[in-house]
């Protein structure tokens, strides 16, 4: 989880750019410290930070390790209540499992305009490989499948726009992703505007996306965007960085993904399977066709195979069955 701090800490960088040292920082359910420790140390955005833990043994280490730090202050404490210090200008959530019991607590604690950061790794739920405790847990059918971690990802956020509309609130995603074992999202939190939500549900005989199976309806999930542009395009690996060239390349493929934030992806090899190709055509290849037709396309961080685009299904196929011919073989996709 290093290399996910060092994104946690290239977003404060970010956001708080322009307020150095004024931010006040809430981690709930800390357990020692260290993401919200790095984040008040090595981020400049931060004047103040709490942490919250309730297990005794670890709340121990905890204050042991805050002392160190001006600024820091740990309460052994259950974070489903909210602290007598909100609101916060920044809310980090990182739960062992669903942060869903604590969702409530962390949107009520941020201030108007600030900023909510949630992990989620309870993937075997929000990817649907248990898709009953998936309707108790978030209220919502999953995808399942290759693209079932991103369904995941949807599925979290649409459950985090209805808790803040029961608060009056709403929420826009400032970057959102699915990595390893889990899934992340970044989040502004204001007051609930007249704006409906881009919430919804798949119907798999009326969506023309990426196939995300027959076994529909899927959702309510996260239709619209995963990122802002502007802060994607202010992101940088910090110095310091525990992993530097990990973080670096996938900000690089985030700031490539942000031209095309459609819902879900298509992957070149089991598009090529489905379609009874020989071997995919190169990601390079796929590219350059789209764009003749007058689509986009953008690699995702989510699949090394895997592209978005805002054309139809049925055009991807076409284009994929004309480029399955001819040259366009396993030593193309290759080089790509």
């Amino acid at each position: 989880m290093a290399a996910d701090r060092d994104l946690g800490v290239a977003l404060a960088r970010a956001l708080g750019s322009g307020t150095p040292g004024r931010w006040s920082g809430w981690e709930m359910t800390a357990a020692t410290g260290v993401r919200g420790l790095r984040l008040l140390s090595e981020s400049g955005a931060f004047g103040s930070f709490a942490f919250t833990e309730s297990n005794p043994d670890a709340c121990a280490i905890l204050r042991e390790n805050v002392a160190r730090f001006p600024g820091a202050r740990a309460r052994c404490a259950d974070a489903r209540t909210v602290p007598d210090d909100a609101p916060f200008d920044y809310v980090d959530l990182d739960p062992y499992g669903s942060p869903a019991p604590f969702a409530s607590t962390a949107l009520a604690s941020v201030r108007p305009g600030g900023v909510l950061a949630v992990t989620a790794t309870d993937m075997m739920v929000l990817a649907g490989a248990q898709p009953a405790a998936c309707v108790r847990h978030y209220g919502a059918r999953p995808v399942r499948g290759r693209l079932g971690p991103e369904g995941g990802l949807r599925i979290l956020l649409a459950y985090l726009s209805r808790e803040a509309e029961s608060l009056g609130r709403e929420v826009r995603p400032l970057l959102a992703y699915a990595r390893d074992h889990y899934v992340r999202v970044a989040l502004r939190v204001r007051e609930r505007s007249a704006e409906a939500p881009p919430v919804g549900v798949i119907e798999p005989d009326r969506w023309d996306g990426p196939s995300v199976g027959d076994r529909g309806p899927y959702g309510p999930l996260w239709l619209g965007p995963l990122f802002d542009p502007e802060l994607v395009a202010r992101l940088a690996a910090p110095e310091g960085a525990a992993h530097p060239h990990e973080v670096g390349r996938f900000l690089s493929t985030i700031r490539e993904e942000v031209t095309v934030d459609r819902p879900f992806y298509f992957e070149a090899n089991v598009l090529a399977s489905h379609l009874d190709l020989a071997a995919p055509p190169s990601l390079r290849t796929v590219e350059v066709g789209l764009r003749a037709l007058g689509f986009h396309f953008a690699r995702t961080h989510a699949r090394p195979e895997g592209f978005r685009t805002d054309a139809p299904r049925g055009t991807v196929e076409r284009l994929f069955r004309s480029l399955g011919a001819g040259d366009h073989s396993q030593n193309a996709r290759v080089r790509a």
